[in-house]
């Protein structure tokens, strides 16, 4: 049995959307140009990827508008408050996610590997959420948002769907994460990001 079985894969894509939010949520102004683990992107372009990302999910299952700009070249510029900005994709794809059953095997998703069984797309668009909500905590003096409960799931879903992505540029190549490694570190890791990071 999968860690993300259907009963529990909306709650981890709720718990990755919360995440998101709260790291964005009462930023300083300053913050806004904080480097990140992302490289070269600031906090405001690694919102504006993780914000397109979301409705890219949305638009891919509901068949709506696509992001207005692409989500790897974010100019660094929002237009208005980040945070209702951020609000309007995560309403998007929380109500596309709505509309897909839980036991449906072929999800359309923003990804090259086609549709997905609806735990494993769901999860990809939770890892994404969640991954970012990391890279903007941290650069802007955050606690992780991630939990070992969030953190065992999320690997499930990495391992089943990062290494492909990662010729696209996605990911970075994985790093060691050490015998003592716990859950959220060994994900980190994974994805290529140092759980103390360095930038």
């Amino acid at each position: 049995m999968n860690e993300t079985t259907t009963a529990s894969w909306r709650t981890l894509l709720t718990q990755a959307h919360d995440a998101l939010r709260d790291a964005v949520a009462g930023l300083e102004a300053e913050a806004w140009d904080a480097a990140t683990p992302c490289e070269k992107w600031s906090v405001t372009q690694v919102l504006q990827h993780a914000t397109g990302d979301q409705i890219a999910y949305a638009a891919a299952i509901t068949g709506g508008p696509w992001p207005s700009e692409d989500p790897f070249s974010p100019s660094g510029r929002i237009e208005g408050d980040p945070g209702a900005y951020l609000a309007a994709a995560l309403d998007a794809s929380a109500g596309a996610w709505a509309t897909v059953d839980d036991a449906a095997e072929q999800v359309p998703v923003p990804l090259p590997q086609g549709p997905l069984p609806a735990w494993l797309a769901a999860g990809a668009c939770a890892l994404d959420a969640a991954v970012h909500a990391w890279d903007i905590a941290v650069a802007t003096g955050r606690p992780s948002p991630l939990t070992p409960e969030m953190a065992r799931p999320l690997m499930e879903v990495a391992t089943r769907i990062v290494e492909p992505l990662r010729a696209y540029g996605a990911y970075a190549p994985a790093l060691e994460p050490g015998e003592e490694a716990g859950d959220v570190a060994r994900l980190l890791a994974y994805l290529g990001r140092r759980p103390v990071p360095v930038f």
